[in-house]
C-alpha cells in the first residue's frame, strides 16, 4: 500500500500548477477564531506550500512543515525561498519572496522537513496548525496529540479540504464525478486504495480525540478560473490516478478519456469555477 509521500511523488510541479489555492478569507475566519493578530503559523502535510502562501503579509512567521522533498522543493521557490536541494530538510527562513506579495505584515516563511506525527518544532510554537488537502493522510491517533503540543493554549488547528469537483457546470461536474467514481471502484479493487482516503470523518476525529475544548466545522467559497487542460490537469494531480497509471489501468479505463472529451466542449477556454471548502476547527 503507498503512504501518501510515495503517491504523490514525482510530480509536484504539476501538482503545484493544478490545485486550487484556498481562500484568503480563510486567513480572517482563523485569526477571529484564535484572537490573534500577526500570529505563528504551522502548516502540517504543506505540500508545495499552496496553504502556507496565502499567509504572506498577514501571519507573523509561517513553518511549512512536509515529508516530501519534491514538495519541498517546489514549496520553497512557491515562498521565495533559497536552499540547496542537497539540504531540503533543513530549515530556510527569509521574509516573503516576490513570489508571495506581502499585505501589511512582514512575513517569516520557513520550509522544514517533518509531518504531521512528528514536527519536530517545539512546544507551544503555533498560535494556528493548519492541514490543507491532508489530514486524511495523517495518523490521526499520533498526529493529533502532537498538533495539539505544538499548539499555544487558545491556538486553532484547523483540517480543511475542497470538495471536488469545482462547480462549473453540470455536464463537467457529472463527467468529473464518473471519473472520480471509476477511479475510486479501481483502485478499492486492486487494493490500492488506502483505507483512511476518506474527508467525512474529520471533524468527529478532531472532536473525539479529547485535546480541543471547542470544534466545530464552516464551509468558504472559493472562486478561480480554469479551462479544459487545467481540470485534465487536476484529474492528472490525484494520487490515485497516478497509482493506477503505474498499475498499467489505461486512460480509457478509469474515465480519463471521457472526461477529456468533455472537458475540451465545455471549457475551451477558461470560465469561472466555485470550490466549497469545508474546514474543520479545534481550538486548544
Amino acid at each position: 500500500m503507498p503512504d501518501a509521500v510515495a503517491r504523490f511523488s514525482g510530480f509536484a510541479a504539476e501538482y503545484d500548477a493544478a490545485r486550487p489555492q484556498p481562500p484568503a478569507q480563510l486567513t480572517e475566519v482563523l485569526m477571529q477564531w484564535s484572537g490573534t493578530v500577526a500570529p505563528d503559523v504551522v502548516d502540517v502535510g504543506a505540500g508545495t506550500g499552496l496553504s502556507a502562501a496565502i499567509w504572506a503579509g498577514r501571519a507573523r512567521r509561517v513553518t511549512a512543515v512536509e515529508p516530501g522533498a519534491g514538495m519541498r522543493t517546489v514549496a520553497l521557490a512557491r515562498l521565495g525561498l533559497t536552499q540547496d536541494p542537497a539540504d531540503a530538510g533543513a530549515q530556510d527562513e527569509q521574509p516573503a519572496g516576490p513570489q508571495v506579495p506581502a499585505a501589511g505584515v512582514p512575513t517569516r516563511f520557513a520550509v522544514v522537513a517533518g509531518s504531521a506525527e512528528q514536527t519536530g518544532l517545539p512546544d507551544d510554537c503555533a498560535d494556528i496548525v493548519t492541514a490543507s488537502q491532508a489530514m486524511h493522510w495523517f495518523d490521526a491517533a499520533r498526529a493529533l496529540p502532537e498538533i495539539a503540543r505544538i499548539l499555544r493554549p487558545g491556538g486553532v488547528f484547523a483540517a480543511y479540504d475542497c470538495d471536488w469537483p469545482p462547480c462549473v457546470d453540470w455536464e463537467t461536474d457529472a463527467a468529473y464525478v464518473a471519473f472520480d467514481d471509476q477511479v475510486r471502484e479501481l483502485e478499492t479493487g486492486r487494493g490500492l486504495r488506502p483505507p483512511y482516503a476518506g474527508k467525512g470523518r474529520h471533524l468527529e476525529t478532531i472532536t473525539g480525540s479529547g485535546l480541543f475544548r471547542f470544534t466545530t466545522e464552516v464551509a468558504l467559497l472559493s472562486r478561480e478560473q480554469g479551462d479544459a487542460k487545467r481540470l485534465v490537469d487536476i484529474a492528472m494531480s490525484q494520487g490515485g490516478t497516478k497509482t493506477l497509471l503505474e498499475a498499467g489501468v489505461t486512460e480509457d479505463d478509469m474515465g480519463l478519456t471521457a472526461l477529456r472529451e468533455v472537458a475540451a466542449r465545455t471549457l475551451p477556454r477558461a470560465r469561472p469555477w466555485w470550490w466549497t471548502y469545508r474546514v474543520r476547527m479545534g481550538v486548544r
